[in-house]
């Protein structure tokens, strides 16, 4: 797995905590290779994740509830959770980040190469109901 580019938005000022945690938002509908890959990014330089679960309500575009999301990544990371790298908590549907100046912590894009950008939740939801998995 290659390194992907990293943007920094906003630099904290402060020295980072090595046994601080890297937060990821999102839905996570279903946790894919793009997803874990993401992920992997920080645990490989040592960093730990904290997965929040955006607490949607189920439709067409979101078929799982927030707690069948919770489940998947539980049981996909279940010895990174035990071995405290990644945690892993549903939070209320968040619409907005915001910040103010001097905010403590970076603000960082990762940039996936093309072929994981590719990877598309929707499409593989399409295939989850063809195979009777949704």
């Amino acid at each position: 797995m290659s390194n992907w580019e990293k943007k920094y938005h906003v630099e904290s000022s402060m020295p980072n905590d090595p046994k601080g945690f890297h937060a990821f938002l999102g839905r996570w509908q279903p946790l894919h290779e793009g997803h874990q890959q993401l992920f992997q990014q920080v645990l490989d330089n040592g960093g730990n994740v904290l997965i929040m679960i955006r607490d949607i309500e189920p439709n067409e575009k979101n078929p799982f509830t927030a707690e069948q999301v919770k489940e998947n990544i539980i049981k996909h990371y279940y010895q990174e959770i035990f071995d405290d790298r990644i945690r892993v908590a549903i939070v209320p549907n968040i619409v907005s980040i915001n910040f103010g100046r001097g905010v403590g912590y970076d603000i960082v894009e990762f940039v996936p190469p093309s072929e994981i950008a590719d990877i598309s939740a929707t499409k593989i939801r399409e295939k989850m109901r063809e195979n009777g998995d949704l």
